[in-house]
């Protein structure tokens, strides 16, 4: 047997049928013509086939028949070729010097400059005490499919082996050509252990911008210590080129991963007015970001430069081409660069608030008139459906969801509190356990921590209860925003056009299973505090219209900041740096978590350039304004905790959900028609239940987990330098076995998709209705007294608009979030990857994955079936918008559903 597999290859012979038995030896000879191994049965004497198999059953012996050796033992392994098949990625569109290259490449093939392959064993070579490599091959036809159209071009290569190779752990690629190009796979086909995979998804880049070859592993995953031998130091050799030594500027073309500070949202170079302090470190703490190691600013040696060109993310991490032309980037960069610009210079002279409801419909009935003069230019740059042509210039917007049932829906109370259960932010209601509610700020610096909520403000609401049978009953529940915007409302009520207060909104839980608003609460600084209740004539109903408008606006700024951006884009980003800086290719965690780290990098460093940057969509948009990232980091400092970022946690931190053993995963919901919640648990406990079965798949005991290297190295450097600024709290969830390990990676999967999707794809279809959700407030409410109580009382219409954004100011918004609100054409939905049946070589989690897959259309359908239920009053009634956002499958475009793996856009 021992002499077979060095014939044939340890693991080839043991995966083939081609084993000695009843007698027989076989012989092998190569036929050229046919490309294959023949196997012909020798008939061995009884004595010699005596020692033959007791060779093979145990040990060697110290002599053996020379006839015998010269029988089994070739003088040199036979050769024979396998051929690989690659799959390669062309661009649908090429720049004028990309295509001046690909003629090139077209024109040196003849002179060897070709793109070369060479297979690398699981296997040492005993001499050497090398990997074994097969002959170098080039891919064919490369200047005969040049011309081909289309998406994807298929390539060959015949690769010469040894019969003793064994089986190709594997394959380093070298492009010799100018242009990089993008693999998307690579097959072997030839070997008995069959076709072997490699998921490659990946650019190469030419060798001229970066030398040495490209390393791809086959589709079969292995823990550190399983590593065959003739992989182990390209494993290592990965690994450290991801890793990068943290100096210089990052190039375009380079797949480097490390960490920075937020130190490249502010350009002081422009004007002081344009600095902001770095995130990240002892003062303000906050999570790392990719490093770009752009020069640092004139003006401030600490702040990096900001650049034009696109900012620096790992080759691998930009988005795909079909995604950038049409939705996202490009798009995005469309809105941002063309629109935004055209709407300033169109509305600057004549930047009019909405006189009326009828204003704000004009916008999807009829557009907004631009300057004539602009047309021709933005129609060229601006690559939107809703640019109209005829006529004047106009931008006319998609009706937002929110109105398509109801149109008056949003002035209603049950609709705002339907929203905290059911709308784009469903992760701040929270049960009210002490009334009144108490703040946690010190006291010595903010007043009293009480609100300024009595019972009489509230008792009359509460279906004849009393406040403390309320509470018992769980019948109370509060959207709190004080502590978060009490510190920062001295600076923001000083910017011009800016007014917020700190609010608290109480609700009362009906019979009837819906919640209504019983009062809210607006603080502002010197603990000066102020209580509405709900309207009793005409005044009070403007008052109370304004309040909710406050609320929504604090809610706004505090989904987009916190729980939107801070929980699911950044928080996320420290452990997909790690995943590819610590993890291999290889292992199996790191392919459980590719599909849901998809793009993230690249969305974060957009939304770092033009988003939440110093005069950015989001400072534009949103209340706070310049001080919109110091109050994201203030929720960092105080109110992120990992631990309680899955959703049982969450819900049970929020008095939303009670621990109970009866209940089908042990939690019961307080509220029980609860649509994000009733939704997200059965998705929660989907992953939990499909990660559950891969971890136990790998680690059958925690000595195994202990002892992995790369998953221990991944989960400390993501908390130690990823999340450094906390390393130290106490929190942390430990990394001891399969259990807790089940436990973190649910978590962060749930984060990327339908935590994520819940948050995001609802933004344009209820927010896109700027007075259902104003981003930003500019007045205060007037009381008697005051200088502006005359205007309000004589034109409360009026008055309520001045108060909401105004038109410039929306319109911006609007056409921003319509972009993140939309999914593109090539999204990856949860329960869906790339390569389903092949994307790991491990056949038992194939059929998991299946299953999981299975699962999630099972859950598609309960949600269907909710949204019908009419005794479900949040999510079905007349004029109620079903709840569809954790619907996991859903269209290219704005449509308020679809849960794709990853934080995309």
């Amino acid at each position: 047997m021992a002499m077979s597999k060095e014939l044939l290859g340890s693991s080839l012979l043991e995966r083939s049928s081609f084993v000695p038995a009843s007698g027989f030896l076989f012989n092998h000879r190569f036929n050229q013509k046919q490309n294959k191994l023949s196997v012909s049965p020798v008939l061995v004497p009884s004595e010699k086939r005596r020692l033959h198999l007791r060779k093979a059953t145990w040990t060697p012996v110290a002599t053996i028949s020379e006839d015998l050796r010269k029988l089994v033992t070739p003088e040199k392994p036979v050769k024979f070729k396998v051929r690989a098949v690659v799959t390669i990625r062309r661009k649908n569109k090429e720049d004028f010097k990309e295509t001046i290259s690909k003629h090139l490449d077209s024109f040196t093939e003849k002179f060897g400059r070709n793109v070369v392959l060479q297979l690398v064993s699981s296997e040492i070579d005993p001499k050497t005490k090398a990997p074994k490599k097969s002959s170098e091959a080039v891919l064919k036809d490369w200047e005969k499919k040049s011309k081909v159209k289309a998406e994807r071009v298929h390539y060959t290569a015949e690769i010469m082996v040894e019969s003793n190779f064994g089986e190709p752990g594997a394959i380093t690629v070298n492009n010799k050509h100018q242009n990089e190009f993008f693999l998307e796979t690579i097959t072997i086909e030839g070997f008995a252990c069959g076709p072997v995979h490699f998921f490659c998804n990946s650019w190469v880049q030419s060798k001229k911008d970066l030398p040495g070859n490209r390393i791809f592993f086959s589709n079969k995953p292995y823990l550190p210590s399983e590593t065959p031998d003739g992989l182990r130091e390209l494993r290592e050799k990965e690994l450290k080129e991801l890793r990068g030594d943290g100096k210089g500027t990052r190039k375009s073309c380079e797949r480097i991963y490390d960490y920075d500070t937020y130190n490249d949202l502010g350009n002081p170079d422009k004007g002081i007015e344009l600095a902001r302090p770095i995130l990240g470190g002892k003062d303000i703490p906050y999570p790392r970001r990719c490093r770009t190691g752009r020069h640092p600013t004139d003006t401030d040696m600490k702040t990096e430069r900001r650049v034009e060109e696109p900012l620096y993310v790992p080759r691998d991490e930009a988005f795909e081409e079909s995604k950038q032309d049409t939705f996202a980037a490009g798009r995005l960069k469309a809105v941002l660069h063309n629109l935004i610009p055209s709407l300033v210079a169109s509305l600057s002279a004549d930047n009019h608030d909405f006189k009326g409801f009828a204003d704000v419909d004009s916008l999807y009935k009829e557009g907004l008139k631009l300057k004539v003069s602009l047309q021709d230019e933005l129609l060229k740059k601006l690559p939107l459906p809703k640019v109209v042509s005829q006529g004047q210039a106009l931008l006319r917007y998609d009706t937002p969801k929110i109105l398509t049932r109801d149109k008056f829906a949003w002035l209603r109370d049950d609709e705002f509190a339907r929203q905290a259960l059911a709308g784009i932010n469903p992760v701040n209601i929270e049960r009210l356990e002490v009334f009144p509610p108490v703040s946690k700020l010190d006291p010595t610096i903010y007043g009293p921590p009480e609100s300024a909520f009595k019972e009489e403000h509230i008792v009359g609401h509460l279906e004849g209860k009393s406040v403390p049978q309320a509470l018992e009953e769980k019948r109370l529940f509060m959207l709190d925003f004080h502590d978060i915007y009490l510190p920062f409302l001295e600076k923001i009520n000083a910017l011009d056009g800016r007014k917020a207060y700190a609010t608290r909104t109480l609700f009362f839980l009906t019979q009837l299973g819906t919640l209504k608003p019983i009062a809210i609460e607006l603080g502002l600084p010197c603990n000066e505090k102020r209580v509405l209740t709900p309207p009793v004539d005409a005044t009070s109903n403007w008052l109370w219209q304004l309040g909710k408008a406050h609320v929504c606006s604090n809610d706004a700024g505090v989904h987009q900041l916190v729980n939107h951006w801070l929980r699911t884009h950044a928080c996320m980003e420290p452990f997909i740096l790690a995943a590819h800086r610590q993890l291999s290719a290889m292992h199996p965690i790191f392919k459980l978590l590719d599909p849901h780290m998809r793009y993230t990098l690249e969305i974060n460093g957009l939304a770092r350039q033009t988003l939440i940057s110093a005069s950015g969509v989001i400072e534009s948009c949103f209340t706070p304004g310049k001080y919109c990232m110091e109050m994201s980091a203030a929720a960092y400092r105080n109110l992120w905790r990992f631990d309680l970022e899955g959703l049982p946690a969450d819900l049970i931190r929020r008095g939303m959900a009670v621990e109970d053993p009866t209940q089908p995963h042990g939690l019961k919901l307080v509220i029980e028609d609860y649509p994000y919640a009733n939704d997200g648990l059965l998705i929660w406990f989907a992953i939990e239940s499909w990660v559950r079965t891969y971890v136990n798949r790998y680690y059958p005991d925690s000595s195994v987990i202990h002892s992995d290297i790369e998953l221990q190295a991944w989960y400390s450097e993501a908390i130690n330098v990823g999340h450094a600024d906390l390393r130290e709290e106490s929190w942390w969830p430990k990394l001891s076995d399969a259990e807790s390990l089940t436990s973190i990676l649910t978590t962060l999967i749930w984060l990327a998709s339908a935590q994520h999707a819940a948050l995001n794809f609802g933004q344009y279809p209820y927010g896109g209705y700027v007075p259902n959700r104003p981003p930003l407030m500019r007045r205060l409410i007037p009381g008697v007294g005051d200088p502006e109580y005359a205007f309000f009382v004589t034109e409360p219409q009026r008055f309520f608009f001045s108060a909401l954004p105004s038109l410039l100011q929306s319109t911006q918004f609007m056409a921003v979030v319509d972009t993140l609100s939309t999914h593109s054409p090539d999204e990856e939905y949860i329960g869906e990857r790339q390569q389903p049946s092949i994307w790991s070589g491990d056949a038992e989690i194939v059929d998991a994955f299946y299953g999981f897959s299975a699962e999630i259309q099972r859950i598609e359908k309960e949600i269907e079936k909710r949204n019908e239920d009419p005794s479900l009053r949040n999510r079905c009634g007349a004029g109620v918008l079903p709840y569809e956002l954790l619907a996991p499958s859903s269209e290219p475009g704005v449509t308020c559903r679809g849960v794709p793996n990853s934080v995309s856009i």
